[in-house]
């Protein structure tokens, strides 16, 4: 099992910025992904970035590529997303998830923080 619990939500106006943490327990992250996903009032949740904790590889929504960066510190529990440039249609709650490197599925998620731009 792994336990993911975020942080770092708030509000912000417009082009402010915000660090979003993920801190992970139960189980080393060597051999999983590490997603952050949002999901905004009435839409689908979306997938906006990953990160291969193995090789630290990256991946982001076309929409968030150059205003947010996903990362992780030393120890690899603890996943981060910054993000500048913030705008008012990134407003949603975002979740962090982990999945097995060789499974497609996120496993395990964590209950989410709110993120709020306003113009």
């Amino acid at each position: 099992q792994v336990q993911l619990v975020e942080s770092g939500g708030g509000s912000v106006q417009a082009g402010g910025s915000l660090r979003l943490s993920c801190a992970a327990s139960g189980r080393t992250l060597g051999n999983y992904r590490m997603g952050w996903f949002r999901q905004a009032p009435g839409k689908e949740r979306e997938w906006i970035s990953a990160i291969i904790m193995m090789d630290q590889r990256t991946y982001y929504l076309e929409s968030v590529k150059g205003r947010f960066t996903i990362s992780t510190n030393s120890a690899r529990n603890t996943v981060y997303l910054q993000m500048n440039s913030l705008k008012p249609e990134d407003t949603a709650v975002y979740y962090c998830a982990a999945a097995i490197l060789t499974h497609t599925d996120y496993t395990y998620w964590g209950q989410g923080t709110q993120v709020t731009v306003s113009s």
